[in-house]
């Protein structure tokens, strides 16, 4: 989820990151209950929604507002949650390496005040547990690992900033800064930062949204070449190297989280194409112009097949019988995927998409979205959805989220354990 703004997918090209560049700014049931194609009081069923940050997507509406007022519109998410019937809420607390509580290891988001590093005068990750929790709401911290700014100056960043500190772990792409996935030393301090937030505060899971490598920009390389010098060498090509960086980071992730606080989650919301099945015989039927294996370098269907990830949660981000990424196609593919496995399977939705004139058509019909969940009760390995994003949650304009709560949220449903 990171965007500076909400790339259209070209139909041909489908290129645009699906969850990240959307903000950067992109179960079981219970029988007696009526299940979930009735709207029953489904346990166990994700019922998700992302709030992002990054730009001041959907929270805070702007930089700069009052702690009151900051602490008034993230409390009048939770209540849309909850009217809404869901029962998840995926915070944005680490949009652009810093933070949205007081961590010893990067700054104050610049999200909050307008300027980095400025102290916000209240705790907004403490905040959202204590009253996700008091309206039955589970809060999922979400983090982006190694995106560090939004721009490529270092020197914009906040006097104390790792990134300004240790200029060294960055490499500028695409007119933006990011820490190098193949140092070591990099992966380390990411991996700390992140795992400062749970040991102080009880978040449900840690979630990780698409961005590892960063997406391929036309006429650019990520220049890691000195790190790979360093560090490539028992590797058949740079590409196996980036995809052991990443799955080093996964691994050493999920491991801290055990270790700090027993039985709290880790998933992950990737982009929704592993690889085209034209690029490899066990990819899904689709002509993506992105593949995370090749492009992000993330071994997504390792990491559920494996269960290196308690949840994965592909961005499906396309209508039902969109030629190059099928909805249904992707749904069938990663229910397959994660059969047999530990690896729960939720569904990232485009509700941003819903009523866009400058999407494909089927979605200004409000009721695509409720057709993604009614195809969806076909796999037993679907255990559920999370809406992008917050501020379409609450507002609603197209009404697909109200049809989603008339045909399949009738009943609360406790969150999936």
């Amino acid at each position: 989820m990171g965007r500076v703004s909400r790339r259209a997918f070209a139909a041909a090209a489908l290129w645009a990151p699906a969850m990240t560049e959307r903000a950067s700014a992109a179960p079981g049931h219970d029988p007696a209950a009526g299940g979930r194609g009735g709207g029953g009081a489904a346990a166990g069923e994700m019922r998700g929604m992302w709030v992002a940050t990054v730009t001041n997507r959907d929270w805070p509406s702007r930089p700069g507002l009052s702690a009151a007022r900051q602490r008034a519109e993230l409390t009048a998410h939770l209540d849309a949650a909850v009217r809404a019937r869901l029962n998840t809420v995926i915070l944005q607390v680490r949009p652009t390496a810093d933070a949205l509580w007081p961590s010893p290891h990067e700054p104050w988001s610049q999200y909050l005040t307008g300027t980095q590093g400025g102290h916000p005068g209240w705790d907004p990750l403490g905040t959202a547990v204590e009253q996700a929790h008091a309206r039955g709401l589970e809060l999922h911290a979400w983090f982006n690992p190694y995106r560090v700014a939004l721009h490529a100056d270092p020197a914009r960043l906040a006097a104390s900033h790792p990134a300004r500190r240790n200029p060294g772990w960055t490499v500028p792409h695409g007119g933006k800064l990011y820490y190098n996935p193949g140092l070591p030393e990099v992966r380390a301090f990411v991996r700390e930062a992140m795992l400062d937030a749970v040991r102080r505060y009880a978040v449900d899971a840690v979630h990780f949204d698409d961005y590892f490598y960063p997406y391929p920009v036309a006429g650019q390389t990520f220049d890691d070449d000195a790190a790979y010098d360093a560090h490539g060498g028992a590797f058949p090509d740079r590409a196996a190297w980036r995809r052991d960086n990443v799955d080093r980071l996964v691994r050493e992730t999920a491991a801290g989280i055990k270790e700090i606080r027993p039985g709290t989650r880790f998933g992950i919301s990737p982009f929704g194409v592993w690889r085209n099945a034209d690029v490899d015989g066990r990819g899904s039927d689709t002509r993506a112009g992105v593949q995370t294996y090749d492009d992000l370098h993330a071994d997504t269907r390792r990491w559920a097949r494996e269960n290196w990830i308690d949840y994965i949660c592909p961005q499906l981000y396309w209508n039902i019988g969109f030629a190059p990424a099928d909805y249904a196609e992707l749904l069938r593919w990663w229910a397959d995927v994660v059969e047999g496995s530990d690896t729960r399977l939720y569904v990232g939705e485009a509700l941003y998409k819903a009523g866009d004139p400058a999407q494909p058509a089927a979605w200004r019909d409000p009721a695509e979205l409720s057709r993604h969940l009614t195809l969806a009760e076909r796999y037993e390995q679907a255990r559920g959805h999370v809406f992008f994003a917050a501020r379409e949650v609450t507002a609603d304009p197209a009404g697909a989220m109200a049809r989603v709560v008339a045909d399949h949220y009738r009943r609360p449903a406790t969150p999936p354990r």
